[in-house]
């Protein structure tokens, strides 16, 4: 009878440390075949490129632009096909040289807060404002010259002075312009021409819309004749009228006064010649 350990218990322990563990990108296609996934559901579902995910899976991290977006897509994809992204991206720094170092971000910070900016004087600036200064100098020179000009040049053929100009516009005028009369007087009666046709259209008693026109047809006047005001119009053979209210219409044609009882509020159209006064 041999006392001591069994054969069985003689034999070596087995060291999982140093058996060989499963690549990262393997791991993750072992767990996209066991969800049921393809690689363009995982794609679609993570927004990582077909050619990305393929890469990946054969543990060729060089397509993902750099340890920081491998590490990116390696939690990305795990979480797709339900793994722990922490052992993966654990084994990938510990395979890929460790995860660097965090750079501080206060000490950079400080000094671009510190450090001063130095800019150069913007001289294209300052030579376009210095030239806009001129030209608008130069434009304002001329337009004040040749307003003193043209003022002196209006001076010289009036015969007058500045001093004088300004004085006499200085002065206000206090003579109120005459009153409009509505009946012509015998100086312009006398001097109607006799082989032409002369109408005088005065309103005294209110206002009226009058329409002129020639023997052509060519409107003289078409519009609203006020109360106390006159209109003449002349042609030499034929004046054709419309009165908007006659009653409030006075007519003298050829110098002469038409005597007829129109009215108020009456339209009237009427046409008179040289041989008139005679209502048309």
């Amino acid at each position: 009878m041999s006392i001591g350990n069994s054969p069985e218990d003689e034999r070596p322990f087995r060291d999982e440390s140093q058996e060989p563990r499963v690549p990262v990108g393997r791991a993750l296609q072992q767990a996209r075949i066991a969800a049921g996934l393809t690689v363009d559901d995982v794609s679609s579902a993570t927004r990582v490129r077909i050619a990305i995910v393929h890469a990946i899976e054969v543990d060729d991290f060089g397509p993902c632009g750099g340890d920081v977006y491998a590490r990116g897509h390696i939690r990305t994809l795990a979480k797709a096909v339900h793994l722990d992204p922490a052992p993966l991206i654990a084994q990938y720094d510990a395979e890929h040289g460790g995860r660097p170092a965090p750079t501080p971000a206060a000490p950079l910070f400080e000094a671009e807060r510190i450090r001063p900016e130095r800019r150069g004087p913007n001289w294209t600036a300052a030579m376009v404002a210095a030239i806009v200064v001129v030209i608008g100098f130069v434009g304002f020179t001329m337009v004040k010259g040749g307003d003193s000009g043209s003022d002196a040049k209006s001076q010289v053929a009036e015969g007058s002075t500045p001093a004088a100009s300004k004085s006499a516009s200085a002065t206000p005028k206090k003579d109120k312009p005459a009153a409009p009369s509505t009946v012509p007087s015998d100086s312009a009666i006398a001097a109607a021409p006799q082989d032409k046709v002369t109408v005088q259209v005065s309103a005294p008693n209110g206002r009226s819309w009058i329409s002129a026109k020639d023997h052509n047809g060519r409107m003289l006047f078409d519009g609203l004749l006020k109360k106390g005001e006159s209109k003449t119009f002349q042609d030499s053979s034929k004046i054709n009228l419309i009165l908007g209210d006659a009653g409030a219409i006075e007519l003298y044609v050829n110098g002469k006064k038409i005597d007829n009882n129109f009215q108020p509020g009456a339209v009237e159209r009427l046409t008179y010649t040289k041989g008139d006064p005679v209502a048309g």
